[in-house]
């Protein structure tokens, strides 16, 4: 076969994968983060395990919080790893959408999981199996041990961001509702469960304390329907908990600008369009690059006068100030001065610049005619016919003549007619009889001056 040289061998999705997955390893911070999703997958194989043996399904729910706290872990990870990579001519705006990627992908997934235990717990309700209890208070504070230490342990940078610019779920607003209370007797509590707590820690301990609930009702009356009833509690507390954050993380994805900044971009867009030289601000986009980070484009019209880079120095600095990744085009004032004609004038054809304007005299002496109709002005009769209401009603005549003698066409003589011919045969090609007549007081208008190629007047 035909051997190529330089040819580059091209990796496959594994060999990129396990490529990334070291240079993420390399680092001595992901390490940790490396143990715990170790330990995390032994202590989800025992978990799974005691919900076989216990025959509870509200274990089994709880479990999935330990799963949820493993997808997070990876997350971190890819936290990592998104500080390592440099922007790409790919990625142009570098790789911090993967990790809002992540947290949207692992807050869907913890929801999917509820959803299915509240499919199972349905047809629980209508068979209710027996519950064994004798694993399931074991298993329920090796979840909460293990769930509490890795949230504490280790600084999830994108889950702590949105879990406090997220909205607050229905579980967060009850409990705070229920700690300013407790707070107004006890104030020294205040610093612990006020503003709001963290929904991972809240949900933690809100499970076990469902779970413990079940076993103590099992234990005491053998009533097991209250297994399916605390395993619906969890998934509903689940589906509340992460519900904000996939709403808030897809808000990132879709480039949304966020609703917080709205009001501090309109102000720093208004300062901007006072600053000297700037004429318009035009074509605005913000939107949110990562967690924390803004990115946005902007036009700029300056005057044709201004210097383009010390408005751009101006601009961004006010900008940035909000927006950390920032576009602003500067183009000057495409004004320019109107042209008499649009079209490109012929060479035979008289040239604008041999025109001049002169005001016709006042036409009341001509018989009395009405300029626009030609008909007798009467002052007690109404309007004539087709006498519109026209911008050039009221306009005084003007004509264009020719300042010097100059042959345009085939021995035609130009040259300035008098006054009174003017009104006796109207407007016409200077030099000629020809009258073209119409409705108006402007008879003989031609449309150009010059002449054809068979030295005729051009109409």
């Amino acid at each position: 076969g035909t051997i190529h040289l330089f040819r580059k061998s091209q990796r496959s999705l594994v060999g990129k994968l396990t490529h990334e997955f070291r240079l993420v390893a390399a680092d001595r911070r992901s390490w940790k983060i490396l143990l715990f999703s170790a330990i995390n997958l032994v202590c989800i194989g025992f978990l799974l395990m005691w919900c076989s043996s216990t025959n509870s399904i509200a274990l089994t729910a709880y479990t999935y919080l330990t799963i949820f706290d493993l997808f997070s872990l990876v997350t971190c990870l890819i936290s990592y790893w998104v500080m390592m990579k440099k922007p790409s001519p790919a990625y142009s705006f570098g790789f911090e959408r993967f990790e809002v990627l992540a947290v949207f992908a692992s807050t869907v997934l913890a929801q999917l999981g509820a959803l299915f235990i509240l499919k199972e717990s349905a047809e629980r309700f209508l068979e209710q199996p027996e519950i064994h209890t004798g694993r399931l208070l074991v298993g329920t504070f090796v979840a909460l041990f293990f769930n509490l230490f890795t949230m504490l342990s280790i600084r999830n940078k994108p889950f702590a961001y949105v879990s406090e610019a997220a909205s607050t779920s229905w579980l967060q607003e009850h409990v705070a509702d229920l700690s300013r209370s407790v707070c107004g007797i006890i104030p020294g509590l205040s610093s612990i469960f006020l503003p709001r707590m963290n929904p991972f820690v809240l949900i933690d301990i809100a499970g076990a304390l469902a779970l413990c609930i079940t076993y103590m009702l099992i234990e005491i009356n053998n009533y097991f329907a209250v297994d399916t009833a605390s395993a619906i509690a969890i998934a509903l507390m689940t589906f509340g908990t992460m519900y904000p954050m996939s709403v808030y993380s897809g808000k990132v994805l879709l480039q949304t600008t966020p609703p917080h900044v709205i009001g501090q971009l309109d102000k720093l867009l208004r300062e901007v369009s006072t600053l000297d030289g700037v004429l318009e601000v035009r074509n605005e986009h913000f939107w949110t690059l990562g967690f924390g980070t803004l990115a946005g484009s902007v036009h700029v019209r300056i005057r044709r006068d201004a210097n383009e880079q010390m408005v751009l120095a101006h601009v961004t600095n006010r900008l940035y100030t909000l927006v950390s990744t920032l576009t602003v085009q500067i183009f000057k004032d495409d004004w320019v001065r109107p042209t008499l004609s649009s079209v490109p004038i012929a060479n035979n054809i008289l040239n604008l610049s041999d025109h001049h304007v002169i005001p016709m005299p006042s036409l009341k002496a001509a018989d009395n005619l009405n300029p626009v109709t030609s008909t007798p002005a009467k002052p007690s009769s109404p309007p004539p016919e087709f006498s519109f209401n026209t911008p050039g009603k009221n306009v005084s005549p003007v004509i264009l003549l020719n300042t010097q003698t100059r042959p345009y066409g085939l021995g035609f003589n130009h040259r300035s007619a008098p006054y009174s011919n003017v009104f006796n045969q109207g407007f016409g090609i200077p030099g000629t009889g020809a009258t073209q007549g119409f409705r108006t007081g402007f008879t003989n208008v031609p449309s150009r001056y010059g002449t054809n190629a068979h030295g005729q007047p051009r109409p």
